[in-house]
């Protein structure tokens, strides 16, 4: 039934500049058509990211948004930092911390949060 159309991801957010702020500039995602006041797009490769203002914004505790970036995982995570991202650390079985970078079972992975406390990540090899 859906195995042949897109999906998208969709975060909560309280606050709408902030967030446009953070996945625009401090992330570099791209607008992808018109804003609206309650209502961000972006585009992430061929993905579409939704933001959007919600009352329920950070309650998930969960990761929400992951990026598959290869062998440019370290590059990003010190631009990012760079950026002012600050990343998770975790103590999570298989895995050792190298930096900020999660790495083992041949991945590397790095968490890191939006203003509103979502978990985003970024995965590489």
């Amino acid at each position: 039934m859906l195995a042949n159309t897109e999906a998208m991801a969709t975060v909560a957010v309280s606050d709408m500049a902030a967030a446009r702020e953070f996945y625009g500039n401090v992330l570099g995602l791209r607008q992808n058509g018109s804003e609206g006041e309650e209502l961000l797009s972006y585009l992430s490769g061929s993905s579409v990211i939704i933001v959007y203002r919600s009352d329920f914004a950070g309650t998930n505790k969960a990761t929400g948004i992951t990026w598959s970036v290869g062998d440019e995982i370290g590059e990003i995570v010190t631009a990012l930092r760079d950026r002012g991202v600050t990343f998770e650390h975790y103590q999570m079985p298989g895995l050792s911390l190298h930096g900020d970078i999660h790495v083992g079972n041949g991945m590397k992975l790095a968490w890191f949060s939006d203003p509103d406390g979502n978990i985003l990540n970024i995965v590489g090899s």
